[in-house]
């Protein structure tokens, strides 16, 4: 398995190390961006996974899910905080950022690392996945092969079957508003008006299919093969769930949504 991020992201050093460590001698990864607070302690963390820093700022874990509002078994979200709490609360972190490095509510989008980079931590233990906005791709070869870690021993959400990676045929209206991944062959890739579309059935009318808008298709210009191309190819995406006249799609707003399958 292969991101399709690493074809697309040239200049990006996935796995290199930079010099710089944490408050706990962790060394930071290059990914990871510069650092933007350091020796940060949390006062607490909120139930939405937003950590509070003793100066009052609010941070956010960038580039993962935890399974707070999933439709994942009861407990499974405490169980998640509660590993969180955990980790955030051991040790001062340093926390690195990339612009754009606030959301819209001034909370600050950050990579974490304390006794250990609590992100990867996290996927490790089955207890997040990973979830890239589409402006923010950072560290996605290291984070996926953390989830993956985790999914290959089913630890954590992978042991539920509600929270497994689905067949595209498995899909349905019913899922709307669910975030997924589905793992399958693309039976036709193809550009309509700007629009790609990417069917996982030959009836594309009712079966599942990922889009990829066109205001969106220029981040996707340096993927090889070109997505438009992609027939014929096993892949594994992620996002959310809608509903698109009577038939399930995921939109697709960045190649760190896509990874191949061997």
């Amino acid at each position: 398995m292969r991101p399709l991020l690493a074809l697309t992201l040239a200049g990006i050093c996935l796995g290199s190390i930079i010099p710089g460590t944490t408050a706990n001698a962790l060394p930071l990864p290059g990914c990871a961006g510069r650092v933007e607070i350091a020796h940060a302690r949390i006062a607490r963390v909120e139930k939405n996974g937003a950590l509070i820093l003793t100066d009052g700022r609010a941070v956010m874990l960038e580039g993962i899910r935890l399974p707070l509002t999933d439709r994942g078994p009861a407990g499974l979200g405490d169980d998640a905080l509660g590993a969180l709490r955990s980790l955030a609360l051991a040790a001062p972190l340093t926390l690195t950022a990339i612009p754009p490095k606030e959301d819209r509510y001034d909370r600050v989008r950050a990579q974490a690392f304390g006794d250990s980079w609590i992100q990867t931590e996290l996927l490790k233990r089955g207890l997040a996945r990973v979830e890239l906005a589409p402006d923010r791709s950072e560290c996605a070869a290291e984070l996926y092969a953390a989830e993956k870690q985790a999914r290959s021993s089913g630890a954590g959400l992978w042991a539920f079957a509600a929270m497994a990676v689905r067949k595209p045929e498995t899909l349905g209206v019913a899922d709307e508003g669910s975030f997924q991944l589905v793992e399958g062959k693309i039976m036709q890739a193809a550009n309509h008006d700007g629009r790609v579309f990417l069917d996982f059935s030959s009836d594309y009318r009712r079966g599942f299919s990922a889009t990829i808008a066109p205001e969106d298709h220029r981040m996707f210009r340096a993927v090889r093969p070109p997505v438009e191309e992609l027939t014929g190819h096993t892949v594994r995406l992620r996002g959310m769930v809608e509903d698109y006249g009577g038939r399930p799609e995921i939109a697709i707003s960045s190649p760190a949504q896509i990874e191949f399958v061997n």
